[in-house]
């Protein structure tokens, strides 16, 4: 073993016994979920996340087998109070992730496979600079969705992949296809990272793995081409060059391949171009499908509506009555049925959407919401005078970025 990586070991060993001592001084409560895991909670959602996040031993094993071994040793769950702003945070041995995961059907249970993934792409290979974090992002969020087909079957891949892709056009008709923030490779010399924060790194940033893997001879082959990479760049922090540098290198009966790609247009043009067009057809869905629909088709099926004009009132108040959408507890279906709503203009939606921007601050769901209350002007008052009430009390980035949204930047 390296000096390193001795000084390494150390240093988690130090972070293993600290964040043991301030978990035991902080959160008293919590359950062994597997042979290496321990989920840390407040009394009352110990049981619930333990439940919820059952399924994590299995994931770090599929992770192993596609990634090679795990070296952080631990891997316990820290479920933190509703204003933490993150779905999760990859900190070596201890995850810190958002209560609304909580569905209480491990149907948002994809986060913790894409925190478990940080444990090597991330964690155990870095970006160097921000500029560069879809190294981070886009190989973590491919490394969950393989995590997703090896436990739930190929099928529920490329369903995800689908949910990504959607998620990726609504980032760029909010920030604009000419952005230069939306570059898979953004100049930040003088942006703030996190004001350029997106989903672009993530999903950009999968959009040219899976690419890369249809055009290199499939899921088994580029798997492979992945461990490698963390292999040769384990315990370093790299650039987008030094990837691509080794995608040559161990490609290189395939270079006539990877010369036929479109680098420049990939990395640094803004938007969604033409190199990518992973268009489905999703068929029609109707009232009798929606009762049989999982979450994760819920999900999408609100996601799809969001992509569209606006429904009518009288639309999104009949799917009210029929699916009673309010009742459900999903926060991401719930944070979709609220955007629709909004969106739509109906006015009895505006105390539930402020109540979720609200209760918790999971920016993925504040500030969409917030932009949108903003953008009803039946409630922008509103909107804003109920942000400035609780901006207090908001983890400061969201309360930045909120301010931001709402031109009520201090």
């Amino acid at each position: 073993m390296s000096t390193f990586k001795c000084m390494l070991s150390e240093l988690v060993s130090h972070i293993i016994i600290s964040s043991s001592w301030c978990l035991h001084s902080i959160f008293t409560f919590n359950r062994k979920i597997g042979p290496r895991t321990l989920v840390w909670a407040e009394k009352e959602l110990v049981d619930k996340s333990a439940y919820e996040f059952a399924e994590a031993e299995a994931m770090l094993k599929t992770a192993e087998d596609l990634s090679g071994p795990y070296v952080w040793g631990q891997y316990d769950l820290l479920v933190l109070p509703p204003s933490f702003p993150y779905g999760g945070m990859e900190n070596p041995c201890l995850t810190f992730v958002t209560p609304t995961l909580l569905a209480g059907d491990r149907s948002l249970s994809n986060v913790i496979a894409h925190e478990i993934s940080h444990s090597w792409t991330g964690n155990l290979v870095t970006n160097k600079t921000w500029e560069h974090f879809w190294l981070n992002e886009g190989h973590t969020v491919y490394l969950e969705r393989r995590i997703g087909g090896q436990l739930f079957g190929e099928q529920f891949r490329h369903f995800q992949a689908l949910g990504g892709w959607r998620e990726l056009q609504n980032t760029i008709n909010t920030l604009g296809d000419k952005n230069p923030v939306t570059n898979l490779v953004p100049n930040l010399s003088e942006i703030d990272p996190d004001v350029a924060y997106s989903s672009v790194p993530y999903e950009k940033g999968f959009a040219l793995l899976f690419y890369l893997e249809q055009l290199l001879g499939g899921p088994d082959v580029f798997i492979g081409f992945l461990k490698a990479y963390i292999q040769q760049f384990a315990y370093k922090s790299i650039v987008t060059e030094d990837w691509k540098k080794f995608l040559y290198s161990y490609f290189k009966d395939k270079v006539d391949v990877l010369d036929k790609v479109d680098w420049n247009s990939w990395f640094h043009a803004p938007g969604i171009s033409s190199f990518l067009s992973p268009e489905s057809d999703l068929g029609s869905f109707s009232s009798a499908d929606l009762k049989e629909m999982s979450s994760h088709q819920l999900i999408e099926f609100l996601a799809l509506l969001l992509l569209e004009a606006p429904l009518p009132v009288s639309h999104v108040q009949r799917m009210q009555q029929v699916y009673d959408f309010n009742a459900i507890n999903n926060s991401e279906i719930r944070f979709r049925w609220l955007r629709l709503c909004i969106k739509s203009k109906w006015e009895e939606a505006i105390p539930l959407a402020l109540k979720m921007a609200t209760d918790q601050g999971r920016l993925k769901f504040t500030r969409p919401l917030f932009r949108d209350l903003y953008g009803f002007d039946k409630c922008r008052d509103l909107a804003v005078k109920t942000f400035l009430e609780h901006r207090a009390s908001m983890h400061p980035v969201t309360s930045m970025l909120v301010g931001k949204d709402l031109k009520q930047d201090q």
